[in-house]
């Protein structure tokens, strides 16, 4: 069960948010909305709940009247040119669990979407304040961008304010510029993709393979180092780098504990650590990435 609206607004209150709080009909539709609280002075957004082809998920939250070209995003992220499409319906409820007309910046309070990537209008600084809905649209709630920012603060997501209508060159020496904020491989489990039905690759059926939990490995670290020799892990793809740490640590951990349960605290471990070290390591396989082409353009070898 995902947050209330009377929830988020005892949250912000708890943060010392400072916000004003509109009531009104249900409106699904930023025009709806205008009429409602559009006469304040304030930035009115809308809201984009999106996916890319590897079941990622980002919420894009613009000011009602900037041009999002989803093409251009979706190459500033390093995804493609049609990398980026709207998400299903259905995954408003499992993920962000907020009904349709309510995506907003806050859902992202929910357990559930803590690894989507929220990319906010960089023009939304520029206003005294702009107009969300608080999980409901019913209701807008006005506040600055630095309330905004305490609140996404505390749920860990640093803000992220970009131009959204910006179109840069994107080639072999201008790597993405949003590439960083490209979430980890995995942020939905397979059972949520089996059951919001979504799972495609080049738009034919697939089926998705769960990564297992790693047992300890009984092989000698001769055995090991050998093998690692012949078969090196590509510490390119961060779901096969993010394994080899947990089988490294979790195969360390157990070696301490003399204790019917260990297995229990092994699968706790790994459960605990997954989610959080594969978005570490996206990010610093994507940062690495755009570092280094720019210092291949700053450093290029003089031609003689």
């Amino acid at each position: 069960m995902g947050f209330t609206k009377e929830q988020l607004l005892s949250r912000l209150e708890e943060l010392q948010v400072v916000f004003s709080k509109y009531e009104h009909p249900v409106v699904l539709t930023v025009e709806a909305q205008a009429k409602y609280v559009g006469h304040i002075k304030g930035a009115l957004s809308k809201n984009l709940f999106l996916k890319d082809k590897k079941q990622r998920y980002y919420c894009v939250s613009a000011m009602a009247e900037t041009k999002v070209d989803l093409k251009v995003l979706s190459q500033r992220l390093g995804l493609g040119k049609g990398g980026l499409r709207m998400a299903p319906e259905e995954a408003l409820g499992e993920i962000l669990q907020v009904p349709l007309g309510c995506v907003t910046p806050f859902a992202l309070v929910n357990e559930s979407a803590r690894q989507v990537s929220l990319l906010l209008d960089q023009g939304f600084k520029a206003h005294e304040c702009c107009f969300f809905h608080p999980l409901s649209n019913d209701m807008s709630i006005a506040l600055n961008t630095r309330d905004l920012d305490k609140f996404l603060n505390s749920i860990g997501k640093t803000p992220a304010y970009v131009d959204l209508e910006a179109n840069p060159t994107v080639g072999k020496d201008q790597p993405p510029d949003l590439a960083t904020l490209v979430p980890s491989e995995s942020t939905v489990s397979a059972e949520l993709l089996e059951k919001l039905n979504v799972i495609s690759v080049n738009n034919q059926p697939t089926t998705v393979k769960v990564a297992k939990d790693v047992k300890p490995s009984n092989v000698s670290s001769k055995e090991k180092s050998s093998s690692a020799v012949n078969s090196p892990i590509s510490y390119a793809d961060p779901d096969k780098f993010v394994e080899e740490i947990l089988e490294k640590t979790t195969s360390m951990f157990l070696s301490e504990i003399k204790d019917e349960n260990a297995e229990k605290y092994r699968e706790q471990l790994a459960t605990k650590l997954r989610v959080e070290l594969k978005s570490i390591a996206t990010m610093f396989k994507n940062t690495a990435y755009t570092e280094g082409f720019k210092a291949g353009i700053h450093h290029q070898p003089k031609r003689m």
